[in-house]
C-alpha cells in the first residue's frame, strides 16, 4: 500500500520492551517520514496509561510538530483527518490511573 493513501493510523502499544520500542519510537518516526497526517498511540504500558495524538508530520525530520499527550481518563480529540472530532476518552481508556 502507498503510505500517501493512509490518512490516519491508530496504534495500541503491545507489551514487552521490544514491542514498546517499535510502537513508540520506530513506527512514530516512520509514519512521520511517510507523511501520514495523524498518528494516535494508545499506550496501556506507560505508567498511567496515555493517549498521544500526533499531527503535522515532518517527513524530512522523521518527527511531528503537533503532539498532544494525555493520561487515560482525559479526553484526546482527533483534530483533523477522517476521524476529526472523534474523542478518545474515559469510555475507551477507562478512568485516570493513580
Amino acid at each position: 500500500m502507498d503510505a500517501a493513501a493512509v490518512r490516519l493510523v491508530v496504534e495500541v502499544v503491545s507489551p514487552g520492551k521490544r514491542n514498546e520500542d517499535r510502537d513508540r519510537v520506530r513506527k512514530r518516526r516512520e509514519y512521520a517520514r511517510a507523511g501520514i497526517p495523524v498518528y494516535v498511540i494508545v499506550d496501556d504500558h506507560d505508567a498511567q496509561g496515555t493517549v498521544t495524538v500526533l499531527t503535522e508530520p515532518r517527513p524530512d525530520k522523521g518527527d511531528w510538530l503537533g503532539v498532544v499527550r494525555v493520561p487515560y481518563g482525559t479526553d484526546a480529540e482527533i483534530p483533523k483527518g477522517p476521524a476529526m472530532g472523534f474523542v478518545i476518552g474515559e469510555a475507551i481508556t477507562g478512568p485516570k490511573r493513580a
